[in-house]
């Protein structure tokens, strides 16, 4: 165990530093003087030369990234150069924000999404079964931004019942909250009839309905319980699309979380909260997944042993 551990830790220290680095090529790549694009095309050239030096861009590429990634231990991005605060300060005072919308629709997603999957397998070739396919497939198909504005359209404009945007109480979660919930449930419909359709021809399942023990006996405690595990995976590795997701859902219901903030940063060449956003998200999914990983080594040896 204590191999593996050492194994995910390292890959995933290895795809942090990677996308880290991506993060500054890209930010340094893109055409456009962030200087000029922040004092304006009214500034005197002395005004851009002198946040040109503090920003570090007259250095050569290499030297800027060196003191990039030391700044990145330090978790140093310097100030928003909007707000005139510290840019990692002013993503982390909307991290709760984001948190409360992620939860709130992980939540939705496995309250609902876990339920459907049993029924489906159990109703398994029935009408029932065909429905409960056909509106996972449907949801996992369309994209957040696209039902946003539906539910938007719907809830907020024709029936007036629900906000479209903004935060201040629970109504303003019931909507962004179920568009990013919408194709997480999906998937897990869809995983977890198909394990639960394979764990229940198992020959210990069959034993234990030959030994007369009741269906429900048979089903939750030995079939869905073994059936859930490789959806465990699937969860981590979701739960990070749905930090993505909130990106987007962010942007449509103006919902103040680190999405927005990074989608106005990216907009204002606001570098130093760019870089400090997408760090914390790749940060969370990567501990996210490396949890994930752990956890799955310990319910099913094999993957010790085969990773």
């Amino acid at each position: 165990m204590g191999a593996y551990l050492a194994r995910r830790l390292f890959f995933s220290i290895f795809v942090l530093w990677g996308a880290v680095s991506i993060i500054f090529l890209v930010l340094r790549l893109v055409p456009g003087d962030p200087a000029l694009i922040l004092l304006g095309p009214d500034a005197h050239p002395d005004q851009i030369a002198a946040l040109q030096e503090r920003m570090g861009l007259n250095e050569p590429l290499i030297i800027q990234y060196g003191i990039y990634m030391r700044d990145v231990v330090q978790l140093d991005f310097g100030p928003s150069f909007r707000f005139g605060v510290d840019a990692m300060e002013h993503v982390l005072t909307h991290v709760p924000n984001s948190a409360q919308l992620a939860f709130t629709s992980l939540g939705l997603a496995l309250l609902i999404g876990f339920p459907l999957g049993i029924i489906a397998a159990l109703k398994a070739n029935t009408l029932t079964d065909r429905i409960i396919s056909v509106f996972s497939l449907a949801t996992q198909s369309l994209p957040n931004f696209w039902v946003g504005i539906v539910f938007i359209l719907v809830f907020a404009r024709m029936l007036q019942v629900l906000p479209s945007y903004g935060q201040g109480s629970w109504q303003h979660l019931v909507l962004p909250s179920v568009t990013l919930a919408l194709p997480f449930l999906a998937i897990l419909v869809r995983l977890t009839r198909s394990g639960l359709l394979e764990v229940i021809h198992e020959g210990y399942v069959q034993t234990a309905r030959a030994k007369g023990l009741r269906e429900g006996v048979v089903i939750f405690p030995h079939a869905v319980r073994n059936a859930l595990i490789p959806v465990i995976t699937v969860i981590g590795l979701q739960f990070g699309a749905l930090l993505g997701g909130t990106v987007i859902v962010e942007t449509v219901f103006a919902w103040p979380g680190v999405g927005r903030v990074l989608i106005e940063a990216i907009s204002h060449r606001d570098y130093g909260v760019v870089q400090a956003a997408i760090l914390l998200i790749a940060a969370i999914f990567v501990f996210t997944n490396l949890v994930v990983d752990i956890l799955y080594g310990y319910l099913d040896p094999r993957v010790r042993l085969a990773g």
